[in-house]
Protein backbone atom coordinates (compact mmCIF):
# COMPACT_ATOMS: atom_id res chain seq x y z
CA UNK A 1 0.00 0.00 0.00
CA UNK A 2 1.05 3.64 -0.23
CA UNK A 3 2.93 5.84 -3.40
CA UNK A 4 3.64 3.99 -6.27
CA UNK A 5 5.64 4.60 -9.60
CA UNK A 6 3.69 6.03 -12.38
CA UNK A 7 4.08 4.05 -15.96
CA UNK A 8 5.52 6.56 -18.10
CA UNK A 9 4.75 6.95 -21.94
CA UNK A 10 6.27 3.77 -23.72
CA UNK A 11 5.26 1.59 -21.58
CA UNK A 12 3.61 -0.98 -22.85
CA UNK A 13 1.47 -1.71 -19.61
CA UNK A 14 -0.54 1.56 -20.45
CA UNK A 15 -2.03 0.43 -23.80
CA UNK A 16 -3.47 -2.70 -21.61
CA UNK A 17 -7.45 -1.95 -21.45
CA UNK A 18 -8.43 -2.56 -18.19
CA UNK A 19 -10.58 -5.90 -16.93
CA UNK A 20 -13.79 -5.03 -14.61
CA UNK A 21 -13.47 -5.11 -11.01
CA UNK A 22 -14.22 -8.57 -9.02
CA UNK A 23 -13.83 -7.96 -5.76
CA UNK A 24 -14.86 -4.51 -4.08
CA UNK A 25 -12.57 -5.39 -0.98
CA UNK A 26 -9.56 -6.02 -3.39
CA UNK A 27 -10.68 -2.36 -4.84
CA UNK A 28 -10.67 -0.38 -1.46
CA UNK A 29 -6.41 -0.70 -1.49
CA UNK A 30 -6.33 -0.01 -4.96
CA UNK A 31 -7.75 3.26 -4.22
CA UNK A 32 -5.78 4.11 -1.34
CA UNK A 33 -2.71 3.30 -3.24
CA UNK A 34 -4.09 5.82 -6.42
CA UNK A 35 -5.25 8.44 -3.31
CA UNK A 36 -1.21 8.16 -2.42
CA UNK A 37 0.37 8.00 -5.30
CA UNK A 38 -2.01 11.16 -6.52
CA UNK A 39 -1.08 13.29 -3.69
CA UNK A 40 2.50 12.51 -3.77
CA UNK A 41 2.49 13.86 -7.54
CA UNK A 42 0.72 16.86 -6.69
CA UNK A 43 3.44 17.55 -4.48
CA UNK A 44 6.17 16.99 -6.69
CA UNK A 45 4.92 18.46 -9.66
CA UNK A 46 2.29 20.70 -8.28
CA UNK A 47 -1.07 19.39 -10.34
CA UNK A 48 -3.03 17.04 -10.19
CA UNK A 49 -6.75 15.55 -10.02
CA UNK A 50 -7.07 12.15 -11.20
CA UNK A 51 -5.32 8.93 -11.81
CA UNK A 52 -6.51 5.79 -13.01
CA UNK A 53 -5.41 2.10 -11.88
CA UNK A 54 -3.80 0.98 -15.13
CA UNK A 55 -0.94 3.80 -14.15
CA UNK A 56 0.11 2.29 -11.50
CA UNK A 57 0.51 -1.20 -13.02
CA UNK A 58 -3.08 -2.51 -11.97
CA UNK A 59 -5.41 -3.72 -14.85
CA UNK A 60 -8.65 -2.91 -13.21
CA UNK A 61 -11.31 -0.48 -14.03
CA UNK A 62 -10.50 2.26 -11.41
CA UNK A 63 -10.43 5.56 -11.27
CA UNK A 64 -9.59 8.25 -7.92
CA UNK A 65 -10.70 11.72 -8.67
CA UNK A 66 -10.79 14.79 -6.74
CA UNK A 67 -12.37 17.87 -8.26
CA UNK A 68 -13.05 21.06 -6.70
CA UNK A 69 -13.27 19.30 -3.00
CA UNK A 70 -14.95 16.83 -3.68
CA UNK A 71 -13.30 12.80 -3.95
CA UNK A 72 -14.52 10.25 -6.51
CA UNK A 73 -14.09 6.57 -5.79
CA UNK A 74 -15.12 5.14 -9.39
CA UNK A 75 -15.30 1.27 -10.00
CA UNK A 76 -15.98 0.02 -13.39
CA UNK A 77 -17.18 3.37 -14.67
CA UNK A 78 -19.01 2.99 -18.30
CA UNK A 79 -20.35 5.99 -19.98
CA UNK A 80 -24.15 6.46 -20.44
CA UNK A 81 -23.66 9.13 -22.70
CA UNK A 82 -21.71 11.71 -24.13
CA UNK A 83 -22.57 14.42 -25.79
CA UNK A 84 -22.02 15.62 -29.59
CA UNK A 85 -20.90 19.18 -28.93
CA UNK A 86 -17.11 19.33 -28.26
CA UNK A 87 -14.82 21.30 -27.24
CA UNK A 88 -10.69 21.35 -28.08
CA UNK A 89 -7.98 21.99 -24.92
CA UNK A 90 -4.38 21.26 -23.87
CA UNK A 91 -4.09 18.24 -22.02
CA UNK A 92 -1.34 16.95 -19.70
CA UNK A 93 -0.86 13.58 -18.24
CA UNK A 94 0.99 11.94 -14.86
CA UNK A 95 2.63 9.49 -17.44
CA UNK A 96 4.18 11.91 -19.59
CA UNK A 97 4.11 15.24 -17.35
CA UNK A 98 6.60 17.58 -19.40
CA UNK A 99 3.97 16.98 -22.65
CA UNK A 100 1.06 18.66 -23.49
CA UNK A 101 -1.18 17.63 -26.04
CA UNK A 102 -4.18 19.35 -28.41
CA UNK A 103 -7.17 16.98 -28.51
CA UNK A 104 -10.65 17.06 -28.49
CA UNK A 105 -13.35 16.30 -25.55
CA UNK A 106 -17.06 15.48 -25.55
CA UNK A 107 -18.58 18.89 -23.41
CA UNK A 108 -20.62 16.62 -21.16
CA UNK A 109 -21.38 13.05 -20.06
CA UNK A 110 -23.11 11.06 -17.76
CA UNK A 111 -21.31 8.43 -15.84
CA UNK A 112 -22.49 4.94 -14.20
CA UNK A 113 -20.20 3.69 -11.94
CA UNK A 114 -19.90 1.31 -8.90
CA UNK A 115 -18.52 3.44 -5.09
CA UNK A 116 -16.26 1.76 -2.72
CA UNK A 117 -19.46 0.29 -1.00
CA UNK A 118 -21.07 -1.52 -3.95
CA UNK A 119 -23.39 1.09 -4.69
CA UNK A 120 -24.72 2.22 -8.28
CA UNK A 121 -23.93 6.06 -8.84
CA UNK A 122 -24.38 8.33 -11.72
CA UNK A 123 -22.81 11.38 -12.22
CA UNK A 124 -23.01 14.08 -15.17
CA UNK A 125 -20.88 16.20 -15.50
CA UNK A 126 -19.71 18.91 -18.19
CA UNK A 127 -16.65 21.21 -19.39
CA UNK A 128 -13.09 20.40 -17.21
CA UNK A 129 -15.21 17.70 -15.17
CA UNK A 130 -15.79 16.20 -18.08
CA UNK A 131 -12.75 16.42 -19.80
CA UNK A 132 -10.68 14.61 -16.85
CA UNK A 133 -13.44 11.77 -16.53
CA UNK A 134 -12.61 11.19 -20.57
CA UNK A 135 -8.84 11.04 -19.97
CA UNK A 136 -8.70 9.01 -17.17
CA UNK A 137 -11.71 6.49 -19.01
CA UNK A 138 -9.40 6.79 -21.84
CA UNK A 139 -6.71 5.75 -19.82
CA UNK A 140 -9.03 2.57 -18.84
CA UNK A 141 -9.33 1.52 -22.34
CA UNK A 142 -5.12 1.74 -22.97
CA UNK A 143 -6.12 4.64 -24.80
CA UNK A 144 -3.71 7.90 -24.41
CA UNK A 145 -3.85 11.68 -24.68
CA UNK A 146 -1.07 11.18 -27.86
CA UNK A 147 -3.34 9.24 -29.27
CA UNK A 148 -6.47 11.83 -29.67
CA UNK A 149 -3.53 14.79 -30.74
CA UNK A 150 -5.07 17.04 -33.18
CA UNK A 151 -3.33 18.23 -36.16
CA UNK A 152 0.81 18.69 -37.03
CA UNK A 153 1.11 20.86 -33.70
CA UNK A 154 -0.74 19.06 -31.48
CA UNK A 155 1.92 18.15 -28.96
CA UNK A 156 3.85 20.57 -27.01
CA UNK A 157 6.42 20.39 -23.82
CA UNK A 158 4.94 22.29 -21.22
CA UNK A 159 8.31 24.06 -21.26
CA UNK A 160 7.35 25.46 -24.81
CA UNK A 161 3.60 26.13 -24.30
CA UNK A 162 4.69 27.64 -21.39
CA UNK A 163 6.51 30.04 -23.75
CA UNK A 164 3.19 30.44 -26.17
CA UNK A 165 1.12 30.89 -23.14
CA UNK A 166 3.41 34.00 -22.20
CA UNK A 167 3.60 35.50 -25.64
CA UNK A 168 -0.47 35.15 -26.36
CA UNK A 169 -0.63 37.26 -22.72
CA UNK A 170 2.21 39.64 -23.09
CA UNK A 171 0.41 40.84 -26.21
Amino acid sequence: MGVHRILQLGDPILRQPSRPVGSIPGARGVLIDLRDTLHDFRRTHGFGRAISAIQIGVAVRVIYLEYEGAEFRMLNPEYEWLSEEKFQLWDDCFSFPDLLVWLERSQSLRLRYLDEHNQTQTLDASGPLAELIQHEMDHLEGILAVDRAIGPNGLATRQQWTRMQSEVFSR
